[in-house]
């Protein structure tokens, strides 16, 4: 993720930040780095992560007003190109005298929408992350070697190209695959390692398997699992990507009520985007049933790890149970 003007390396962040582009991934990790710098200079940062419409007016000034403890606190603005006019001055006002101890974060989409509030930040002095779509294959092979560089790893040109061939364009796939290569292969990351991972996945993947099994849609579920097999997908890999699917259930469901998004997403380590999917996926799960998946993914995680003769039949058995899981409610 490239900054477009000179970003902190170090210290608390500034009073402003812009993450400008349509890349969700992207603007999820400029949100987190301003809130990572944050709290490496208070632990206790409070931060308040609006929701696109949530930004009403006089809710700045609330946010911004001085704490009598002299908290440090993130505010985090998505979709800033579509706020009204008077959200739209409350904030222009704001940039000309912010608090001390926040950071106003804006998410702008970029483009002429909003292009006023978009100038008026820049000209404040806001450290800004760029954050555009990734619509060409080199953008993307570029991005697959950063991934693994940031993983202190190395890949072979081939071995980028191969796994952007797999995959697509998906930016969360693409980044979860590579943090999975880097942490499972100790080997250098070659086509080799890649084809055995990846090759033929971009229409089935283990997280299309889990999402359809913790969805309770069985038939889905299983044509999927053969789909990805057939591929050429690990079976390692989506029995992690069960095992993901569930735990989220899991922690959501856990989760206490009445908690603003922002703070739920911080609470259970899981971007704003995935709360909204994972509170989908959730219906009709119970406490029971989380924990029947559990045991059904351990047991077929111990199989395709050598335990069983038969990875594929392991597979499909828990993918059974954990639609089955999901409807126990």
């Amino acid at each position: 993720m490239a900054a477009t003007t000179t970003v902190s390396d170090g210290g608390p962040p500034g009073a402003f930040a812009l993450a400008v582009g349509q890349e969700e991934l992207l603007l999820d990790r400029a949100v987190q780095q301003v809130i990572a710098a944050a709290r490496a200079a208070d632990p206790d940062t409070d931060v308040r992560d609006l929701a696109p419409g949530a930004l009403q007016p006089g809710t700045l000034a609330e946010l911004t007003s001085p704490s009598l403890f002299a908290e440090r606190k993130v505010v985090v603005v998505r979709a800033a190109q579509d706020l009204p006019a008077d959200i739209v001055k409350e904030i222009k006002a704001y940039l000309a005298a912010p608090a001390e101890e926040i950071t106003l974060v804006l998410l702008h989409a970029g483009g002429a929408k909003g292009k006023g509030l978009l100038d008026a930040a820049r000209k404040a002095g806001a450290s800004e992350y760029a954050c555009p779509k990734m619509t060409k294959p080199a953008e993307r092979l570029a991005f697959v070697r950063a991934e693994f560089r940031a993983a202190g790893r190395s890949a072979t040109p081939a071995a980028c190209q191969a796994l952007v061939d797999a995959i697509g364009s998906d930016l969360r796939e693409l980044a979860s695959a590579c943090t999975q290569l880097a942490a499972d292969v100790p080997e250098a990351i070659d086509e080799a390692v890649v084809a055995r991972y990846y090759t033929g996945r971009a229409e089935a993947s283990s997280f299309t398997v889990a999402d359809r099994a913790v969805e309770g849609r069985t038939a889905d579920a299983l044509e999927a699992l053969r789909w990805a097999l057939a591929t050429g997908v690990a079976p390692v890999l989506v029995t992690s990507a069960l095992a993901q699917g569930v735990r989220a259930i899991g922690k959501l469901a856990s989760a206490p009520g009445g908690m603003r998004p922002g703070d739920l997403a911080r609470e259970l380590g899981m971007p704003p985007w995935k709360i909204d999917r994972v509170r989908q996926q959730m219906r009709g799960w119970s406490a029971n049933g989380v924990a029947l998946a559990l045991r059904a993914v351990a047991d077929a995680d111990a199989a395709v790890k050598g335990g069983g003769d038969d990875p594929a039949y392991a597979l499909e058995k828990a993918v059974v149970a954990i639609a089955g899981a999901a409807r126990s409610r």
